[in-house]
């Protein structure tokens, strides 16, 4: 597949050709995840309307749920306005997390707030 010129021209890549892609619940607002896209990864996905990433370490597509059927349906996509990261808004089935959590962020929180009514 190919990325709409219109589109591949507002994205701003680093050196791999790669930018971040944010998963957001649609539900919730909560957020899922962070993973990379290339052109191609971003083209699967408003292609399908599945979440298909690129993976850095394994050199290769994966689309969401492909093997665990914990997939992301991609409601909208947008991008943010440095052009380097795009949010995927998304319908989760299961754990997006490859630990089995809901989110990847669900663990080991480094500031909390301790008083919501402080401002």
């Amino acid at each position: 597949m190919t990325l709409d010129p219109a589109i591949a021209t507002r994205l701003k890549r680093n050196d791999a050709g790669l930018v971040a892609a944010v998963a957001q619940e649609r539900g919730t607002g909560a957020v899922l995840m962070v993973a990379w896209m290339d052109d191609e990864a971003l083209a699967r996905t408003l292609e399908t309307r599945k979440a298909t990433y690129y993976s850095r370490s394994r050199q290769e597509y994966w689309v969401k749920g492909e093997t665990s059927g914990h997939t992301q349906y991609v409601h909208e996509v947008r991008l943010d306005c440095d052009g380097d990261t795009v949010l995927l808004v998304v319908d989760q089935e299961g754990a997006a997390c490859h630990t089995g959590t809901h989110t990847c962020f669900d663990t080991d929180v480094l500031l909390a707030d301790l008083n919501p009514a402080v401002q």
